[in-house]
């Protein structure tokens, strides 16, 4: 880039500017920097374009964005149609005759089976395409839950202020202080039967101190801005400014957040799984039980287990780049 107190760069600018007259003189303007400037020196404004517009714009010339979103789309769509495209029935034991506990625990590939089957004659890459169906579920409903419920603290702390400010973050605050695993652990462990409902329960719980204190700091931000201050210079009552000014401008880095959440709860679900606090039925796969179930056999048979763990992290990864990429588009301060 050319030094601007360079006198050859400065001469060049101007006999640049003047070749751009001379040939935009015929049709009444100067292209400056994408812009058409008048004889008068008035800059024709273009059309308006939004935040969303202006995001998707660099999203979709984003290479990481599109990874991400390709691998967040397959998993997607792969997990609504695991019943039709999977070959066999996860729960038959079709090769149980094949499994000999002493020398052949772990049936291999053979034909119709491309990845073998576990140690229950279970073919595993139907138990693979089914378990994303209850992969993606948990990790949904663990994410909506701790959404809504870190949208209400959030809300009522940042509309309030105060005393409910503060009582609503020293909640917040003792949440956040646990480690969230350990955390998780000990609400899935509170549940007299384990269950699919009882990790999204603690995943969900985990989750909402985290979109609470984003939320308040955007709602906070939103108190103090003009608009805001112009509808309660008018007399417009505290619910009307709350819901329809302060929380939908507050709502965007929240939803941003919900996609790097999703992430964190698909492994938070396989974690809480593969401790044995998860769904204890196996005949309805999911891959964070598919790994505990491997662990016997993870030395003499280690795909059993680099299966399912692989599954998650190419579907971690997923959500992780989509998410990071659209953080970065819709934060001002991050624009490139």
């Amino acid at each position: 880039m050319p030094n601007p107190l360079n006198p050859r760069a400065r001469k060049q600018r101007i006999d640049d500017l003047a070749a751009s007259s001379a040939t935009g003189s015929r049709s009444g303007g100067v292209a400056v920097d994408d812009h058409v400037v008048d004889s008068a020196g008035h800059v024709e404004e273009g059309a308006g374009v939004s935040l969303i517009a202006s995001a998707w714009r660099r999203l979709r010339r984003n290479p990481v964005f599109l990874l991400g979103l390709a691998i967040s789309a397959l998993f997607i769509l792969l997990a609504i149609f695991a019943p039709l495209i999977a070959p066999h029935d996860p729960a038959a034991r079709l090769l149980i005759d094949q499994v000999r506990p002493q020398s052949n625990p772990i049936p291999g590939p053979q034909a119709g089976f491309p990845l073998g089957a576990d140690n229950s004659g279970r073919d595993i890459l139907s138990r693979l395409i089914v378990g994303s169906q209850q992969t993606l579920l948990v990790g949904v409903m663990a994410t909506s839950f701790g959404f809504l419920g870190g949208l209400t603290l959030g809300t009522i702390a940042g509309a309030f202020g105060g005393w409910v400010d503060s009582v609503v973050m020293r909640l917040v605050d003792v949440m956040l202080s646990i480690p969230s695993l350990l955390l998780a652990v000990s609400i899935a462990a509170l549940a007299s039967q384990p269950s699919q409902w009882t990790v999204i329960i603690a995943i969900a719980t985990v989750q909402v101190p985290i979109f609470a204190r984003l939320l308040r700091g955007s709602m906070l931000a939103q108190r103090a801005s003009d608009h805001v201050l112009a509808a309660r210079a008018l007399g417009v009552k505290r619910s009307a400014i709350v819901f329809r000014h302060m929380l939908p401008n507050a709502l965007g880095p929240v939803i941003v957040q919900a996609t790097l959440v999703l992430a964190g709860a698909i492994i938070d679900a396989a974690a809480l799984s593969f401790l044995g606090v998860g769904n204890p039925d196996d005949r309805k796969p999911e891959w964070g039980q598919m790994l505990g179930k491997a662990q016997p056999y993870i030395y003499d048979h280690l795909t059993l287990a680099a299966y399912p763990a692989l599954c998650i992290i190419v579907v971690a990864l997923g959500f992780t780049l989509m998410g990071e990429s659209l953080r970065e588009a819709l934060d001002p301060k991050s624009r490139r």
